[in-house]
């Protein structure tokens, strides 16, 4: 997983996704600072409307529960190929916001994730009640920690993850975004009490103990730093 240039890592990429079977390869991760006040409704209609023609793949939309800046509004685009994100972006999505007595939001930051091989295709949900949904960001001191990092989560990780209700719908590495290198993973739970039990059952079990110390033998402290957020699907999301 050494990234010997930026511009080489993306030149790739895009190589290798011209030549598999269609799928989404690519998530851009939109996360909207906003300020109290009417910043949030008008982003809330805004996304409600503008829907059709963002992507092709999944699209999440999420209001932050409990994140180190709220209000904040995250969007989750997934893309089949470079080529079709570069040119959704290219395009102004915001030019009916900026006429608003203030601005649609204080700042905006922008993540480009590439979904990690193991990762499921994230398929829209049936209508039912927005569900809770927890986004890990684990920093990992080098690539080649994050390499071993997703081995374990591809491996005897995700398996246990099953056996006890954490069920992720995306696996990720940042290409473009902060604290490099990184996973980044999404996890839906009905409720924050589901959450909790699953969790809890997860930390007390016998078999992620045994991986987790085998992890770090390995390879040392794999996952240095975690960054955990909590959020709620929004009404109009596909994504539910």
């Amino acid at each position: 997983m050494d990234r010997r240039s930026f511009v080489g890592a993306l030149g790739g990429l895009g190589m290798a996704a011209a030549a598999t079977e269609k799928r989404t390869r690519f998530y851009s991760l939109e996360s909207f600072k906003l300020k109290a006040g009417t910043q949030l409704s008008r982003l809330h209609e805004h996304f409600g409307k503008k829907l059709a023609g963002i992507s092709s793949g999944p699209k999440i939309y999420l209001e932050a529960l409990v994140a180190p800046h709220m209000p904040q509004l995250a969007a989750i685009y997934g893309f089949s190929s470079l080529d079709e994100l570069l040119a959704v972006h290219g395009k102004s999505m915001f030019d009916a916001l900026d006429s608003g007595p203030e601005s649609a939001f204080e700042s905006l930051d922008r993540t480009l994730l590439e979904a990690a091989p193991y990762s499921p295709e994230i398929a829209p949900t049936a209508e039912g009640k927005p569900r809770i949904f927890e986004l890990r960001v684990y920093h990992s001191p080098t690539y080649r920690q994050l390499g071993l990092l997703h081995d374990r989560f591809s491996g005897p990780e995700i398996k246990i993850f099953h056996r006890v209700g954490i069920h992720p719908i995306l696996y990720s590495s940042t290409l473009i975004g902060q604290n490099l290198p990184n996973l980044t993973y999404l996890i839906p739970f009905e409720n924050l009490a589901a959450r909790e039990k699953a969790w809890t059952a997860f930390a007390a079990d016998p078999e992620w103990v045994k991986v987790r110390k085998e992890s770090i033998d390995r390879g040392g402290q794999i996952s240095a730093l975690q960054n955990i957020s909590l959020w709620k699907a929004t009404d109009y999301s596909p994504i539910k």
